[in-house]
């Protein structure tokens, strides 16, 4: 059995691939960039790209199982290319936002998509990711041990990469999980502030948090570039999910979660979800490198 994996070099998509491999399938990925993906021995990489649905016709046979990266634009003909190729099951890498009806124009059009294929799916709607903080904090905490963030008192429940993958790999390889949207948080309600302690213990330094306005913060993230600078205006409340301006609140909610039972990883795979100092344990040298 042939596997291909799309988005294999993102952050889930790359432990997709590392599970897939360990568990001794036959995995096939496209990238843009190939020659220096540097995936593990035995991985057969080629080029290809979600945009260009063209580029999928190679890597696309004798494949009968799809790790599908969301690309909604596209998603309804590589769907339809993978189908006619004989791929049988797709996993789908959507959103949280998903299940809260905040998303209806990026992952959910790709979940309907699949629906629509006739095939078997499953969608992986994992919500906050954990790795948020890194992108957005590592850069001050390994140059000057301090976090800047408008919200020591917001709460998230963020989820840990790896349980996302745990999901996906389980739903790619044993069946049971057709027709399944599972929605992926961490185990824990968790504030800023105890994300930055959680942190310093991982480091082994003192990790201090300063408040800075909402302002302050978002010429940080756009100076910083990358994923914070993309997501500043959303992460810090100027825009909604869909990028629409919204009127500023003098901060966003900070109370604990609505959810009666964190839905977790563990109702898939049996074991516990990662706490946020798992993987603040698991990054320690990516924040102080």
């Amino acid at each position: 059995m042939t596997i291909l994996v799309t988005g294999a070099t993102g952050n889930v998509g790359r432990i997709v691939v590392e599970q897939l491999v360990e568990a001794g399938e036959r995995v096939r990925v496209i990238t843009r960039r190939p020659e220096t993906a540097g995936f593990p021995a035995g991985v057969e990489a080629g080029y290809g790209d979600l945009a260009d649905p063209a580029t999928l016709a190679g890597p696309l046979t004798d494949v009968e199982r799809l790790y599908l990266f969301p690309h909604p634009e596209t998603a309804g003909e590589v769907v339809d290319r993978a189908k006619r190729a004989g791929v049988r099951r797709i996993v789908v890498l959507s959103s949280g936002a998903v299940t809260a009806g905040l998303d209806t124009d990026f992952h959910l059009p790709v979940e309907r998509a699949v629906e629509d294929s006739g095939l078997e799916w499953t969608h992986v709607r994992a919500g906050e990711f954990m790795l948020n903080r890194l992108w957005l904090w590592g850069e001050s905490i390994r140059a000057e041990d301090v976090v800047r963030d408008p919200y020591p008192d917001q709460g998230g429940i963020p989820v840990h990469e790896r349980d996302i993958a745990d999901v996906a790999v389980r739903a790619l390889l044993h069946d049971g999980h057709a027709g399944a949207a599972y929605t992926l948080l961490g185990p824990e309600w968790i504030t800023r502030r105890e994300q930055v302690a959680a942190i310093a213990a991982a480091v082994g330094r003192d990790v201090r948090f300063e408040r800075v306005g909402r302002e302050e913060a978002r010429e940080i993230y756009r100076k910083m570039g990358g994923f914070a600078a993309a997501n500043a205006d959303f992460l810090l409340g100027f825009r909604d999910y869909g990028g629409r301006e919204i009127e500023p609140e003098a901060a966003p909610p900070s109370g604990a979660s609505g959810w009666s039972s964190m839905p977790t990883a563990e109702a898939v795979t049996g074991r516990p979800a990662r706490t946020f100092a798992q993987w603040a344990r698991d990054h320690a040298a990516d924040l102080t490198a």
